[in-house]
């Protein structure tokens, strides 16, 4: 049976230049074809193809200069690849983020700290009992002044308590630093990850346009002995992501 889309048309055109543009078959900086153009190739008005336009120009994907045309945005997607942010940093260093970001200029603005009843699934992953509390980290990580990542850290209250974890202030050098050096250092995570439309609160912190969806990643850190010393729920907006990983096989045939 064929599929049949069930979208309005314009989000239909939009998703398919969209495609092309993160395929690199339209690179950055190029033209998008004309108005015309594109009304002959979708076979719509021309109103259709301009709400279209619109919806990618409110992604961050292509941008209107007057008189030339419509242009793919000089913006490539975000490339995360977990292990480059979690072995802890040299010390003396800025965090992984601030300091490596390589994409322009990273800051975190942390939004909350404070003790809290988490979701189950935290409980879960980090060992405890339903109704334990634990210490919540609440930050926006942002790039070039743009809000990327939204990031929901929690730690046992016996690893927070008394430690920077507890403070309302950035911890210089990052937290992987923070806890090898409190003799825990990160080893090992697991990361589940889903893609979800984003909550209200998910859509105003992230300033997400439309319809955006979001990339969610359930986070497990282990420190030696594989103790779960971090839980933590990773929100990005899919229109700005794209997840790489990385794997090496050894001569033997194991990972």
């Amino acid at each position: 049976m064929a599929y049949r889309d069930s979208r309005p048309r314009h989000h239909q055109i939009a998703a398919e230049l969209r495609a092309l543009i993160m395929s690199g078959d339209l690179p950055p900086g190029a033209r998008l074809e004309s108005t015309q153009q594109l009304v002959s190739r979708f076979a719509v008005t021309g109103q259709t193809v301009q709400r279209a336009l619109a919806v990618l120009k409110e992604e961050g994907f292509v941008v209107g200069r007057a008189g030339l045309g419509v242009f793919v945005r000089e913006l490539s997607p975000i490339a995360v690849e977990p292990a480059a942010y979690m072995p802890p940093a040299q010390p003396g260093a800025g965090s992984r983020w601030t300091d490596g970001a390589g994409r322009g200029r990273g800051r975190v603005h942390l939004v909350d700290v404070r003790e809290v009843q988490p979701p189950g699934a935290v409980n879960f992953a980090l060992g405890l009992a339903v109704d334990s509390a634990v210490q919540l980290r609440q930050q926006v990580l942002l790039l070039d002044e743009e809000p990327v990542e939204l990031a929901w850290l929690y730690f046992p209250l016996e690893l927070a308590r008394g430690t920077a974890l507890a403070e309302r202030k950035l911890i210089r050098g990052g937290i992987p630093r923070l806890l090898a050096d409190a003799g825990h250092p990160p080893v090992e995570w697991t990361d589940q990850i889903s893609a979800r439309p984003a909550t209200a609160e998910e859509a105003r912190l992230l300033e997400l346009p439309g319809e955006v969806p979001v990339l969610r990643t359930a986070r497990t850190v282990f420190t030696t002995d594989r103790r779960p010393i971090e839980a933590s729920v990773l929100v990005k907006g899919a229109h700005r992501y794209e997840l790489s990983y990385r794997q090496t096989v050894v001569p033997d045939g194991r990972v």
